[in-house]
């Protein structure tokens, strides 16, 4: 069957290169775009838009019946150093969100669904250098406490009433699109925009903290091949370990630096520096590398070199 797909929280970082992505792929007509509020023209003029809260379940129905949808990507969360300021706010979102989701599939509304994890899940008490798959999750914030939560409910579903729910642990994602949403690793997306700005950024971590990141182009490209994979290499229903590249904040300056000679770095660590210490320094993927065939595409020079080249044609 054709797949027609809904995108829950289509203007957010992901969602924005997820959609373009999906419409190229399988047509503008069967992508549904949605978010809490209107989205950019871009988004508006190359497919059909509903404005939707995530959480309202009936909501989601009477879309999911109106454009016959039977895919739904759910990317509507709050993130991590946004989370720590609004706690109760962002467990309603982050659950109830999914809880609303995985019941329409339970009920046979949809047939399939995507819902993103992050390493956020780990915690201080996991090992750091190339964490496993499975180990211990102890997560020391809001945002990982309800991704930790999420995944068991997917693997519930999945178990319980057979939902093809699929996810992955999404390492930091850096793209020039989209500007920094409220996560700790998006001082490795605004130091770009710094860089060209300004040729100076102040860096909310500290210089050698190291911590898993991923160009968008990949985590777009596994996103979906994951959700394309067949039904029986998907081995794994919490959420799959995914990975390309680990680096600290002196060691993309560095990179920056080979383009932008006179780029500045200097360094305040904040709260966020507590989160990014709780995090993993780099991941074992090799799980998702063997059930579904996943490789990435883009280390930090060539990540560097796409992000300032297009940053520079935008002139920003």
């Amino acid at each position: 069957m054709k797949p027609i797909i809904l995108v829950l929280g289509a203007s957010g970082q992901i969602g924005t290169e997820l959609t373009q992505k999906l419409r190229i792929l399988h047509g503008d007509k069967n992508v549904i775009a949605s978010d809490i509020r209107k989205a950019n023209n871009e988004m508006l003029s190359s497919g059909p838009f509903e404005i939707i809260d995530a959480t309202d379940k009936e909501t989601i129905l009477k879309i999911v019946k109106k454009y016959k949808i039977n895919q739904v990507y759910l990317l509507a969360a709050m993130l991590s150093a946004t989370a720590e300021k609004m706690p109760q706010k962002a467990w309603n979102l982050n659950m109830n969100s999914l809880l609303a989701v995985l019941d329409l599939a339970k009920e046979k509304h949809i047939e399939k669904i995507y819902w993103p994890s992050s390493i956020a899940v780990f915690g201080p008490t996991t090992p750091q250098k190339n964490t496993p798959q499975k180990t211990v999750m102890e997560p020391s914030t809001v945002y990982g406490i309800s991704k930790v939560a999420g995944e068991y409910w997917c693997n519930y579903y999945h178990q319980k009433y057979d939902v093809d729910v699929r996810s992955l642990r999404y390492p930091g994602i850096i793209s020039w699109k989209t500007k920094p949403g409220g996560g700790t690793t998006d001082y490795a997306v605004d130091i770009y925009y710094k860089a060209i700005e300004e040729s100076k950024y102040e860096c909310f971590l500290s210089e050698n903290t190291r911590l898993p990141m991923m160009f968008m182009n990949d985590a777009v490209d596994a996103t979906i091949q994951l959700m394309e994979a067949d039904v029986n290499d998907v081995k794994i229903r919490t959420g799959y370990n995914l990975a390309a590249i680990d680096f600290t904040p002196k060691e993309i300056a560095e990179e920056i630096k080979k383009h932008i000679p006179d780029f500045k770095i200097t360094y305040k660590p904040d709260f966020r520096q507590e989160i990014a210490d709780s995090w993993p320094s780099s991941i074992d993927d090799s799980e998702a590398r063997k059930d579904w065939n996943w490789q990435h595409q883009f280390d930090l020079k060539l990540m560097t070199e796409n992000i300032i080249k297009n940053l520079q044609k935008e002139n920003i």
